[in-house]
């Protein structure tokens, strides 16, 4: 019984998987960032890393696998995770034009970069907060 549902559970976590991955792809995360990068010529190999992390997530989460480097390791993989899924956010932003659309509506004009890098502390800090008090 507990191998069905284990591989049930690894099914549907791996459509999951694959279904967030085709979303990043899909909003063109993937494409952008190769063009900010000049590496446009690498294109598969960054959504085949999208889709193996994607499958290595999803097996991490049935198989005791912790971090085997310290707490060094678990700052280098928090950092990484972070920039990550801030990037993913303001991605997301940028495709439903939510920035323009707020800073014309509170006549912001100057400072945009200021904003947007209070946002981003905001959430470092809220996130640290979030961790430092063990919630």
């Amino acid at each position: 019984m507990y191998v069905v549902l284990g591989f049930l559970g690894l099914c549907f976590g791996g459509v999951i998987a694959s279904g967030v991955v085709a979303f990043i792809i899909s909003l063109g995360i993937v494409p952008r960032y190769a063009g900010i990068t000049r590496t446009a010529n690498h294109i598969m190999l960054y959504e085949n890393m999208a889709i193996l992390g994607a499958v290595i997530g999803n097996v991490m989460c049935f198989l005791p696998v912790g971090i085997p480097f310290g707490w060094i390791g678990l700052l280098v993989f928090g950092t990484f995770s972070g920039i990550f899924l801030g990037s993913w956010i303001v991605a997301l932003g940028e495709v439903v034009d939510i920035y323009a659309i707020m800073f014309r509506r509170t006549g912001i004009v100057r400072g945009v970069a200021f904003v947007i890098i209070s946002m981003a502390l905001g959430k470092v800090l809220g996130s640290l907060w979030f961790f430092y008090k063990g919630w």
